[in-house]
């Protein structure tokens, strides 16, 4: 399953720091295989069950915010240097793992589609994703990232990096909820 996420996340290899990137990975497939899904049902999960009825995967999601994150890193690395201190790694690392607790939010209705489980109900996907996190060692700045990428993180103090993750993914949403012609803010993604 290590090659099929790596397949999945290209992205993953933009991390420079091996130890790293094998914990990224790691996550995911303790994330896919807690949750009971595969890769192949992966692919077809929808970016949102919030949004209505969209035709944008989750996948597509994670990798579409990874990369404007790194947009946005080399965007602000050419504009203002180290004025501005960022850690790549960690921001690629975290925009890959946000929505890693989804997995685990979510359970295979009747019918095989995902829908939002008991455990989601109790613990957002944020929650999750900063377990799954801390069982396999990751760093705190990018648990940090997982933990308020949401609106569990509006009450605390992000890090540059969450803040560029925090609104990327909500770019994201917001064009996905604007084309399933749902209210985005209520939702929170």
């Amino acid at each position: 399953m290590r090659d099929d996420i790596r397949a999945i996340f290209p992205e993953i290899e933009q991390i420079s720091q091996t130890e790293l990137r094998e914990k990224v990975i790691d996550v995911w497939v303790d994330s896919l295989t807690s949750g009971g899904w595969t890769v192949e049902e992966l692919k077809a999960i929808p970016f949102t069950l919030l949004a209505g009825d969209i035709d944008i995967r989750f996948l597509e999601h994670v990798r579409t915010c990874c990369r404007m994150c790194i947009a946005l890193y080399d965007v602000l690395k050419d504009a203002y240097g180290d004025r501005v201190p960022l850690h790549r790694d960690h921001l690629i690392a975290g925009a890959l793992l946000a929505d890693v607790g989804k997995p685990i939010e979510y359970v295979k209705g009747a019918d095989g589609t995902p829908a939002k489980g008991t455990r989601g109900d109790m613990l957002r996907h944020p929650f999750s994703g900063v377990g799954m996190c801390w069982k396999h060692g990751l760093p705190d700045e990018v648990m940090h990232i997982v933990a308020t990428h949401s609106k569990e993180g509006d009450h605390v103090q992000r890090t540059l990096e969450s803040i560029i993750f925090h609104h990327v993914d909500f770019v994201d949403f917001d064009i996905a909820c604007a084309l399933g012609h749902k209210s985005s803010r209520k939702a929170g993604a």
